[in-house]
C-alpha cells in the first residue's frame, strides 16, 4: 500500500521566478507534478517567460483551475479566450497569455511539469 504524501504550495520543490511579474511554484505528490503560477499585473508570457524558454509560443498545454484574477490567452491560430477565477481550463499548447486588469492571477496547473523550463 502506498503512503500518503502532503506538501503545501507555500513550501515548494522549486521555484521558477518569470523575471520580475510572477513565479512557478512546483510540488511533486506521487507521481504527479503541480505547479502554481502566479502571474503579477503586467505579465506577459512573450515577455516575461520566453526569454527563460526559448520557444517563439508557449509550447506547454496546460490543464488546471484558475484561482484568481483574469487571463487572456491568444492561441498561435490567432483564436482567443479570456479566463477568470473559478474557470476550469485546457489550453494546447501554441499560444502567448497575458494579464488582464490589475489583480494577480493565480492558476493550479495538473499537467505542465516542466512549464517555464528552456526546452
Amino acid at each position: 500500500m502506498a503512503d500518503m504524501e502532503v506538501k503545501h504550495v507555500d513550501s515548494p520543490d522549486e521555484t521558477r521566478p518569470f523575471a520580475d511579474k510572477g513565479r512557478a511554484q512546483v510540488v511533486k505528490v506521487g507521481d504527479t507534478t503541480i505547479v502554481r503560477g502566479t502571474f503579477e499585473p503586467g505579465w506577459r508570457w512573450s515577455q516575461h517567460v520566453k526569454p527563460l524558454v526559448g520557444t517563439e509560443s508557449c509550447q506547454a498545454a496546460h490543464t488546471g483551475y484558475m484561482v484568481a484574477g483574469r487571463m487572456h490567452i491568444q492561441m498561435d491560430d490567432g483564436s482567443a479566450q479570456e479566463v477568470g477565477a473559478g474557470d476550469a481550463v485546457y489550453i494546447p499548447a501554441g499560444h502567448d497569455a497575458w494579464i488582464v486588469g490589475d489583480e494577480p492571477c493565480v492558476f493550479i496547473d495538473f499537467t505542465a511539469p516542466d512549464y517555464a523550463t528552456r526546452r
